[in-house]
């Protein structure tokens, strides 16, 4: 796409984006630049949403830093949640048969690796629900100070917005590429990161049919649409948004899927594109 039919985009009236990659920088901060363009956004009356593998109790930082509380399409889509209120608005989920069933199967198509569960409760901290578990041979991807272990038969018996399969070593694409054949249309298959992580959700959930969900609420057609993403989790968010934006650091799927490429997450891309409407 040249730079002049870029330049001269129709102002969106509606932008989503991805947290992690993508709005924050590398030491998970919204830098300065990128708070100001927000502002100007909402000062403008156009929404604003996140759009986030993270579970509503991993929002709260982001928040903080935005200084606005938005409405946020959680776990890859499977969850709608309404910071302002601290609301979870809406939730799918995988059913215990099928938690079960996919817990064989990965076992079987990926020896050694760990599985846990992602749930939700009627708010982001709900004490009444374990919200992370995990069984003892599951190793975290990243620093997790809210999980709990339990075992194996326990991860699998309440329905749950992610099931998350882990095996230290190997690449997610390589254990998509294994079990995607396998799972048919029984779940959805994603990852958000490289370092051997693989999350399912029920059959059709996405970050692209949670933010659908979120643009009929406010009346919003995807065409005015403007999102920004770097991982596969974000490409059916990219290609359903009227523009699709990866950024400089993203993974080579979503700068396919993309209709442009913008600067990286370090160097305030989601903010340098909003500037072009929002100064």
């Amino acid at each position: 796409m040249e730079w002049v039919t870029l330049l001269h985009l129709p102002k969106p009236k509606m932008v989503a984006t991805d947290v992690d990659g993508t709005l924050i920088d590398h030491d998970e901060r919204v830098t300065a630049r990128t708070k100001a363009a927000v502002d100007a956004l909402i000062g403008d009356g156009v929404p604003f949403v996140l759009a986030t593998g993270r579970p509503p109790r991993w929002i709260d930082p982001v928040v903080d830093g935005l200084g606005y509380a938005p409405l946020c399409v959680c776990g890859n889509g499977a969850v709608i949640y309404d910071s302002a209120t601290d609301r979870v608005l809406a939730s799918m989920t995988l059913d215990v048969a099928t938690l079960s069933w996919i817990a064989d199967l990965a076992e079987e198509a990926l020896p050694g690796c760990g599985l846990a569960a992602e749930r939700v409760g009627e708010s982001a901290h709900d004490a009444v629900t374990p919200q992370f578990v995990s069984s003892p041979l599951y190793e975290h991807a990243w620093l997790n100070p809210d999980d709990t272990t339990v075992a194996r038969h326990e991860v699998i018996d309440a329905p749950a917005i992610k099931m998350l399969i882990r095996l230290p070593g190997a690449r997610s694409s390589d254990m998509r590429a294994v079990l995607a054949p396998l799972l048919g249309e029984r779940a959805d298959i994603t990852y958000s990161t490289e370092h051997g992580l693989i999350e399912l959700s029920a059959p059709g959930v996405t970050k692209a049919s949670g933010l659908s969900i979120v643009a009929q609420r406010l009346g919003v057609e995807p065409a005015n649409i403007v999102a920004f993403g770097d991982m596969p989790n974000d490409v059916p968010m990219l290609t359903m948004a009227g523009h699709g934006v990866a950024m400089a650091n993203a993974h080579r799927e979503a700068i396919a899927a993309a209709d442009e490429v913008a600067e990286s997450n370090a160097d305030d891309g989601v903010a340098r594109i909003l500037e072009r409407w929002w100064l």
